[in-house]
């Protein structure tokens, strides 16, 4: 099961996309696109998966994708409503030649870098959103330059974070097919009893040579990654409900309070309480900002 090849519509007198989708329609499973791709998130929160990344995304925050990166984002519950403005756009629409000039030197090396994914650091994200919702109402060849001006202004800055690694986002297409395989199935089945027999199995290959082969492929262990696709998931619960974190340990796919604890600790250096506490007004600031519905104190 290779990542679904995502195709936008393009309309006619464009040669990119630059649009607001909404649920269900920014809902789309693990894909990938020769596009490159740049995301800002209007509305929503949930968990990021980006080559071999597993993390968060929440309102406001803007990533930056390289072509044929495999992808997905899912909201962090059923009822949660996510859109974004996605820009999508080939290297190619400038000409063959446009990257080789020596003024576009340093872009050309930062849309190489862009192969593993990045996530752009907040102060950043607060500059670039004005130009971004700008560039999805702009006509003509003001679209042109101001998402020459995004991407310049992003490889300038470096102001933001790799997100996957050159090793997975490099893989030849046989190696990606079966690891995209074995990402879809866990981000599927998180809160599955997942052993590595039924992985293994599910790949076609024995323990010993799966484990080997995730490690070489991703540069982790296969219980590493489904740890964090699963604490990433109760980090998503613990901000938005409030429900008991025993709860929230035994619906990520954990049989044990103690073993949750201990794998929330690794990953996110304090303890689920903890994480609860400084991240706890996070999620009613944002749906105050849709709703405007704040209180004075």
């Amino acid at each position: 099961m290779k990542p679904l090849i995502e195709k936008l519509p393009l309309e006619h007198d464009h040669s990119f996309i630059a649009r607001t989708f909404r649920t269900p329609h920014f809902e789309v499973p693990w894909h990938q696109h020769p596009e490159f791709e740049l995301i800002l998130f209007t509305e929503g929160e949930g968990n990021a998966f980006v080559g071999n990344h597993v993390g968060s995304f929440n309102t406001g925050d803007i990533y930056f994708l390289g072509s044929n990166l495999p992808h997905t984002f899912q909201k962090s519950g059923e009822e949660i409503i996510t859109s974004a403005i996605v820009v999508q756009f080939l290297d190619s629409i400038w000409g063959t030649q446009f990257f080789s000039l020596p003024e576009c030197r340093e872009i050309s090396k930062f849309l190489e870098t862009a192969a593993v994914g990045i996530k752009l650091r907040p102060a950043l994200s607060e500059e670039l959103r004005p130009l971004i919702i700008e560039l999805e109402k702009a006509q003509g060849f003001t679209r042109i330059l101001i998402l020459l001006k995004l991407i310049a202004t992003i490889s300038e800055s470096k102001r933001y974070d790799y997100l996957s690694t050159h090793e997975m986002a490099n893989l030849h297409s046989k190696q990606q097919a079966r690891i995209d395989k074995v990402f879809q199935y866990t981000i599927e089945h998180y809160a599955d009893p997942i052993g590595l027999d039924n992985v293994a199995s599910f790949a076609g290959m024995s323990v010993p040579a799966f484990c080997n082969y995730f490690r070489r492929c991703t540069k982790k262990t296969y219980i590493e990654f489904l740890n964090e696709v699963r604490i990433g998931k109760a980090c998503q619960q613990l901000i938005d409900t409030p429900k008991p974190i025993s709860s929230i340990a035994y619906e990520s796919g954990y049989n044990t309070l103690t073993n949750f604890n201990k794998q929330f600790m690794k990953i996110n250096r304090m303890q689920p309480g903890q994480y609860r506490k400084a991240f706890a007004g996070t999620s009613m600031v944002i749906s105050a900002e849709r709703t405007g519905e704040f209180e004075c104190i």
